[in-house]
């Protein structure tokens, strides 16, 4: 699981850091509420081995998906909750084994079970079926083979895999639950540099405060929050849409909203200001 997220882009740490990432397999235990309720740090649950959750309407992706969805809504989790299929993520396909999916794609083997896939009469050896197995698992090999099937070549099918994995969806989730942290981060470094530019008198901090790419960048940062808890924030380009953006954000900052998101809406409308200003 780790490897898929860092080669997803996420950084990975054993120590202290700003998102905890709960590993469920199937069942959510005791001991998994303990570790949500005992984090001090934003927590994303992942629903792993979704393909082994059970069948359903739209398949096992999809049972997990309703599964993980009360998970999150429930009183008994109450984190976001994302299903992915950790073996998919990372899945690579060799020579061997791509030349074992073809086989499979004239020759279809006993999927009922890994015993039976393993210890049927088959023309692939148990080795190799042994080694597909432990690189995707029944459900991984039943869409390759489909894959297979269609033309798909080595690439083409890890990329199938990785889809398969909803390893973004996981992405997606860190980063969103990330998103006030990193803003707070954004906000506490600039309220340091503007004490700093007081208490020293430098202008050249002064000015670094002042400049477009600065305003943008918190602008952005306040962006990620409020899209993370689901509203939309207008992203045309335009002296209309810049006008238009700053105006809506100023009337929503002024009504019965929280501290963050009355923050968020007075940066959104500041950066949407000076977008507006440079506009020719």
């Amino acid at each position: 699981m780790s490897a898929a997220l860092v080669d997803a882009g996420v950084a990975v740490t054993a120590g202290p850091a700003d998102i905890t990432v709960l590993v469920i397999a199937e069942t959510l235990k005791p001991e998994d509420l303990l570790a949500v309720r005992r984090s001090d740090t934003p927590t994303v649950a992942i629903l792993n081995k979704a393909d082994l959750t059970g069948f359903g309407i739209g398949g096992p992706l999809a049972a997990a998906r309703r599964h993980a969805e009360a998970l999150s809504s429930g009183s008994s989790m109450g984190t976001p909750t994302v299903p992915m299929v950790g073996l998919l993520a990372t899945a690579e396909l060799d020579d061997e084994l791509m030349a074992a999916l073809r086989v499979l794609v004239h020759a279809p083997a006993d999927l009922t079970s890994t015993d039976a896939f393993v210890q049927s009469e088959h023309p692939l050896p148990g080795e190799v079926r042994r080694r597909l197995l432990g690189a995707l698992d029944r459900f991984g090999i039943a869409h390759a083979v489909l894959a297979v099937e269609s033309g798909a070549d080595a690439a083409a099918v890890s990329a199938l895999l990785r889809r398969l994995s909803h390893v973004e969806d996981v992405v997606a989730a860190v980063n969103a639950v990330g998103a006030p942290v990193r803003y707070r981060r954004v906000r506490a470094a600039i309220a340091e540099l503007r004490a700093l530019a007081v208490q020293s008198g430098d202008g050249q901090i002064a000015e670094l405060l002042r400049t477009d790419d600065t305003v943008l960048a918190v602008m952005g940062a306040a962006v990620e929050v409020v899209e993370a808890d689901g509203m939309h924030v207008d992203r045309d380009d335009g002296p209309a849409a810049h006008r238009r953006r700053a105006a809506h954000w100023r009337r929503y900052g002024s009504g019965p909203v929280n501290a963050l998101h009355r923050s968020c809406s007075a940066d959104i409308c500041r950066g949407s200001l000076r977008l507006y200003g440079r506009s020719p």
